[in-house]
């Protein structure tokens, strides 16, 4: 034993940043393990904050934590901005559908009715409203829909605020155990909780009861131009393949995503470029002309229902991860879970429900 921690958090990516950060502010000692924090699946995240859009059918449990936590985050975002001085790139300008075939209008009409009978807020656009909330879309689209409580954060904004002021080890943690972490060099951190939360590479480590987590692989790209080309989160389907992108300050502009089952190989692939160009074009014209600036792959951490896994697996030991596309989201509510959690012994109604 080399040094000891009330808490030992096993990720130092977006989930494990904001446990750290909200147990740290209950007075706990906290110390963060990771080689390097936030460079997998929050690098490459596009931070859409999106209960509504996201919303897949048969998934009404996951949208009840969702919304929960989305109900969470004007709070978070204030108290960790006020807390640490940053801007985390906060938008509150709703979320644009757009359809892009009389078939895909259909789906949406759908999907309004579903948001409808869910008490959830959506409006239909015709054409010309599609264009008036966004002028830059492509000709021709036949309308859309409209998600006003669909917001979205700059990722690598809100890690970074996150871990200011954190007690951060960078090194691997290959092992866990009742209040201990075994690191890639041997040593050992005694503690009297260990939260795991490595993302797709949780079920990986040893000590970790099993699980059901696999990994999605995920590019996106980033985008700039000398001026804003979209005001609100801007998503479509293309030929049946889900295309979004999200608007952050300075001309920046995210196109996402890819899902691939590949593994945990999270090389970037060319062809996904390719494809992540080729169908948001169809929706916005004007990312061809667009300086590319970054190809970002991370690894998601998918559950066979898309609903994460947050609970106590041993003594001592808790596990927070299987978020899958949803991970910014879901931060402020997996922190407060796991905080009450460690502080109380118990779990949230929202969580457990």
């Amino acid at each position: 034993m080399r040094s000891t921690t009330d808490v030992a958090v096993v990720g130092g990516g977006i989930i494990g940043a904001a446990i750290a950060w909200r147990l740290k502010a209950h007075g706990v000692t906290v110390t963060v393990f990771d080689p390097e924090p936030g460079s997998g699946a929050t690098r490459a995240a596009a931070g859409m904050l999106a209960p509504v859009t996201e919303l897949h059918y048969g998934e009404e449990r996951l949208l009840r934590l969702n919304l929960a936590s989305a109900s969470r985050y004007p709070e978070f975002v204030a108290e960790l901005e006020a807390a640490t001085g940053a801007d985390v790139g906060y938008r509150r300008t709703g979320t644009v559908v757009a359809a892009w075939d009389g078939a895909d209008l259909a789906a949406l009409r759908d999907l309004a009715r579903l948001h409808a009978s869910l008490g959830l807020s959506s409006e239909l656009l015709t054409a010309r409203e599609l264009r008036s909330l966004e002028p830059s879309v492509a000709a021709g689209l036949p309308g859309g829909l409209y998600a006003g409580d669909d917001h979205a954060v700059d990722p690598r904004r809100l890690h970074e605020a996150l871990l200011a002021g954190a007690t951060v080890e960078r090194q691997a943690v290959v092992a866990v155990g009742a209040g201990s972490v075994t690191l890639a060099g041997g040593d050992v951190v005694s503690a009297a909780t260990v939260v795991v939360a490595a993302g797709a590479h949780s079920a990986r480590i040893a000590g970790v009861p099993a699980m059901e987590l696999r990994p999605v692989k995920g590019q996106t790209l980033r985008l700039r131009s000398s001026r804003p080309v979209v005001d609100h989160v801007l998503r479509g389907s293309v030929r049946g393949v889900p295309v979004y992108l999200v608007p952050r300050d300075g001309g920046e502009l995210v196109v996402g995503a890819t899902s691939e089952e590949a593994g945990y190989d999270d090389r970037p692939r060319a062809g996904a470029v390719y494809d992540l160009m080729r169908d948001a074009q169809q929706l916005l014209p004007a990312v061809v002309e667009m300086e590319l600036l970054e190809v970002s792959t991370g690894l998601r951490p998918a559950t066979p229902d898309n609903v994460p896994i947050i609970g106590a697996v041993a003594p001592g030991m808790v596990v927070a991860t299987g978020h899958y596309r949803n991970g910014v989201l879901l931060a402020p509510i997996t922190a407060d879970a796991v905080t009450e959690l460690v502080l109380h012994g118990r779990m949230l109604d929202e969580v457990s429900a």
